[in-house]
């Protein structure tokens, strides 16, 4: 439930791009829709209320959360002060490749990987399951990252902006699936605290 209220800024950028050219009168402000850079605007101020609405009401702000605001407000700013769409559009790459990087070499840093020091009280794996759940979260990282590149590179802005929103929801829920895939047969397993 959480990776899809995580999206509320990637739809409201999409909004914001699809109302390109219509203007917005709020509270005495009037504003014209201009594609690409309102769109990157609203993202950031989204994030930000996003990120302190998270700090406001559960008092912490959970490191992978923390990273995409950073990388939203330096590809954002850049994209706004540049005028260069780029740097929003690699935004989702940087991201995305980031989190492979930190998730694989976890696996080379003490005994255990990220995804188990982060959900090993919740939920205990055998080593094995653990390895795996690692390996396709990695895997859907690092080909998020690469379809969204390519797909900047090759089709239209608009198609990109598309293409960002549908697959940010395709990829979620397929991540979801593997990962309860990986996870359920050890369900059975879990110690039961009611007793």
């Amino acid at each position: 439930m959480r990776q899809i209220l995580d999206l509320i800024p990637l739809i409201l950028f999409f909004i914001a791009y699809k109302m390109d050219g219509q203007s917005l009168e709020l509270l005495g402000y009037s504003h014209t829709f201009d594609g690409i850079f309102s769109a990157t605007a609203v993202l950031m101020i989204a994030s930000t209320v996003q990120v302190a609405m998270i700090k406001l009401f559960t008092g912490t702000v959970e490191k992978q959360l923390l990273w995409l605001f950073a990388v939203v407000v330096v590809a954002g700013s850049a994209t706004l002060i540049l005028r260069n769409e780029l740097f929003i559009q690699w935004k989702p790459t940087v991201f995305n490749w980031g989190m492979a990087t930190v998730l694989l070499a976890s696996l080379f840093i003490g005994k255990k990987s990220l995804l188990e020091r982060m959900l090993g009280q919740q939920l205990q794996l055998p080593k094995p399951a653990w390895l795996r759940l690692n390996q396709l979260w990695i895997t859907n990282f690092t080909v998020v990252g690469a379809l969204n590149i390519y797909v900047a590179y090759n089709f239209s802005q608009a198609a990109w902006v598309d293409y960002k929103l549908y697959s940010a929801f395709g990829f979620t829920l397929l991540l979801m699936i593997l990962t309860m895939v990986i996870i359920f047969p050890h369900i059975k397993d879990q110690p039961d605290d009611a007793n």
